[in-house]
């Protein structure tokens, strides 16, 4: 199943698409047919969901009796338009990555022993179409980074890597706009990763029964037609499991917490001389059995 959050007659509403995807189902109209409270928005909807859950919604999807909403009459949102706390991030996990990063200055060359993890601000999530701001007046390096991304489904700590998959509720695309100056210029990476609108995410989140774990999932983004990157989930250094235990040793995850899990080779900054995004550029990230978000740069 694909959860969406989307606008219609001016308001924000959460729901989820029809098997064939033409149609959006309101989670209003699904919650009335299970005489139940229907959750305000995606992160409380995530944070009561279940299998049994689940389990109903796929039957009421699959009823002719659901009131649905055309799809294309419907302002896709990303899916969760405001996140709680910043979005957990995980650098150098892919090792053609890293190779492509060797002299660049960024970092060190070498294959991390465990996770490099950094965040970015909440403030800067936008939706599928909406635009990029270039931010000329501190930037010309602007970078690019398609990413998977883990949509955490319940309340967890100290979590084994045996039980990870449980708190997973399902999966994302991200792709992590980078200030590359900014990055480089300061010892942490903050700012450069956080500048308004570098978090585009969506189109949807797929629920993860519809994706078989360990996920293997092909990559990749272009811009303006050119392939830039291309890789498999399966590459990953640590992969979900691990992430998932390993920042949940001594931090608490939460419904609705958001994991990028790192982008393979094929950025802007690794090309000689770089290719960064420019004004008017497309950028589309895909990713297997999700979907494709796209971007432009204003």
């Amino acid at each position: 199943m694909y959860f969406l959050t989307y606008r219609y007659n001016n308001k924000m509403e959460s729901g989820v698409l029809s098997r064939d995807r033409k149609y959006v189902i309101p989670f209003s109209n699904i919650f009335d047919s299970l005489d139940a409270k229907c959750p305000t928005n995606m992160i409380e909807f995530i944070s009561i969901s279940d299998d049994n859950l689940i389990d109903s919604i796929k039957r009421i999807i699959s009823s002719d009796n659901v009131d649905k909403i055309l799809g294309k009459s419907v302002v896709i949102c990303a899916p969760i338009p405001k996140p709680k706390r910043n979005i957990f991030c995980i650098g150098k996990n892919y090792q053609d990555h890293v190779n492509e990063l060797k002299d660049k200055t960024i970092s060190d060359s070498n294959l991390p022993n465990e996770p490099v993890y950094f965040t970015k601000s909440p403030n800067c999530v936008i939706a599928n179409e909406d635009y990029i701001e270039n931010h000329s007046h501190i930037t010309q390096h602007l970078d690019y980074e398609v990413e998977l991304a883990v949509i955490i489904g319940k309340k967890g700590i100290n979590i084994s890597k045996a039980d990870a998959y449980d708190y997973i509720f399902g999966y994302t695309i991200g792709n992590d706009i980078t200030a590359r100056n900014i990055q480089k210029g300061r010892n942490q990476w903050f700012k450069g990763k956080s500048l308004d609108t570098f978090c585009p995410m969506g189109p949807y989140i797929i629920h993860k029964s519809e994706i078989p774990f360990p996920v293997e999932l092909d990559l990749s983004c272009n811009i303006n037609g050119d392939i830039r990157q291309s890789s498999n989930t399966s590459h990953m250094i640590f992969d979900i499991s691990y992430i998932i235990s390993d920042l949940s040793q001594g931090i608490e995850l939460n419904p609705g917490d958001i994991i990028l899990t790192g982008t393979p080779s094929g950025v802007g900054f690794g090309f000689t001389p770089p290719k960064y995004l420019k004004s008017k550029d497309v950028v589309e990230c895909y990713i297997e059995g999700i979907g494709t978000l796209v971007n432009i740069v204003k």
